[in-house]
């Protein structure tokens, strides 16, 4: 075989999302990012010491992980066990964690967030209303694992004073990551939670500055991101976005125009990345269309721009070919596959995930026990 034939047939194998990145000061060795997931197992909303396996497990030296969301206050929680970093007690707990990661040569960013409405009082002090941007609630709802079925208490609507307050919660939980070690921060802008309570017009009814207009329902949020910035600095920060999510009855009536305001409101921060996630597929007249898309955020947005959506590896590999983002988020294949980014660039078969075992408490079944292409007897 010739040169030439040699070349593209090595061409031929490259593997998009198998290929080097520069994201900021961070060399990544490939694309495949371990997105947040909610895992539950953080007892009493303190990290345990079996996350050191965990997330350990799912490092690769230059590989990027985003932790599970880290509530920012004490009325920030959604579900039981899930973990905090508000608290000096969590702040140290975190800390065996991220040196796990950091061993095997991973990047580690903490994705801090705070639920609003979709909680329930049982997890607020004092059994409190949650907060929220509106008083109105949410229905139960059944959880990704399509088992277990969660209830939410009316919420309480923020007053315009109080908003400083919750903004203020958002950098001290970034100053506590950085002390935990972590490499930044992700604000959780996605799903239905506290912020996108503020940015979607199908939730937000307010009257005063953070209500009403595109610019009212976005200040809360880039308040946030200015805090956080101005805290531990733009290169070490990242943000999730779900425009076009209907997550937790988080629609908005101009999606395009909210994934376009922001991504160009962001620019004005310079922060590290953005994290959005893919619009879903809808069926109509018995054919499945797709009426949004990423690539014009992507396109409008300065810095690293990261996509998550359910892929497989073909899809994964075709949107960093075509450039739709820089890298790509995996959830659930990541949970069931420690070694996904090696089981990639070897093209070998994937475990099965168990959503059954999503949620529960137990430190190893479904938690640890996916066995990786070593493990494997």
């Amino acid at each position: 075989m010739g040169d030439t034939q040699v070349g593209k047939q090595m061409e031929e194998e490259k593997i998009p999302m198998m290929s080097p990145y520069k994201m900021g000061k961070f060399e990544l060795s490939h694309r495949v990012v371990l997105a947040p997931l909610t895992r539950s197992r953080s007892f009493g909303n303190v990290p345990q010491p079996h996350a050191v396996l965990y997330y350990s497990q799912r490092t690769t030296k230059g590989g990027l992980l985003i932790s599970e969301a880290a509530g920012v206050s004490d009325t920030a929680q959604a579900y039981r066990d899930m973990p905090g970093i508000w608290t000096k007690e969590q702040v140290e707990a975190w800390k065996p964690i991220v040196d796990a990661v950091h061993a095997k040569g991973g990047i580690f960013f903490c994705q801090i967030w705070h639920a609003g409405r979709v909680s329930n009082s049982v997890f607020q002090p004092n059994g409190q209303a949650p907060i929220s941007s509106t008083d109105n609630g949410l229905p139960p709802q059944v959880r990704a694992n399509e088992i277990n079925v969660v209830e939410f208490s009316p919420p309480r609507k923020l007053s315009t004073e109080e908003v400083p307050t919750v903004v203020n919660d958002f950098r001290l939980a970034a100053k506590n990551a950085i002390e935990a070690g972590f490499d930044g921060v992700e604000i959780h802008g996605a799903h239905g939670y506290l912020i996108d309570q503020f940015l979607k017009d199908g939730i937000n009814d307010r009257k005063d500055r953070y209500g009403g207009c595109l610019e009212n329902r976005c200040r809360f949020a880039l308040e946030i991101v200015e805090a956080v910035v101005d805290e531990i600095g733009a290169d070490k920060v990242g943000i999730r976005l779900s425009p076009f999510s209907s997550y937790s009855q988080s629609s908005d009536s101009n999606p395009e125009a909210l994934a376009l305001y922001m991504a160009e409101s962001l620019n004005k921060y310079k922060i590290l990345y953005c994290s959005a996630v893919e619009p879903r597929m809808k069926t109509i007249d018995e054919k499945v269309v797709c009426p949004y898309s990423l690539v014009p955020m992507r396109k409008s947005f300065k810095g690293t721009f990261i996509s998550a959506g359910g892929y497989d590896m073909e899809e994964g590999n075709n949107v960093v070919a075509e450039r739709r983002a820089d890298l790509v988020a995996y959830g659930r294949l990541f949970i069931s596959n420690p070694d996904l980014p090696k089981r990639f660039e070897l093209k070998a078969p994937l475990n099965k995930y168990n959503r059954e075992t999503f949620y529960t408490p137990h430190p190893v079944i479904g938690y640890t026990d996916y066995p990786s292409l070593e493990t494997r007897v």
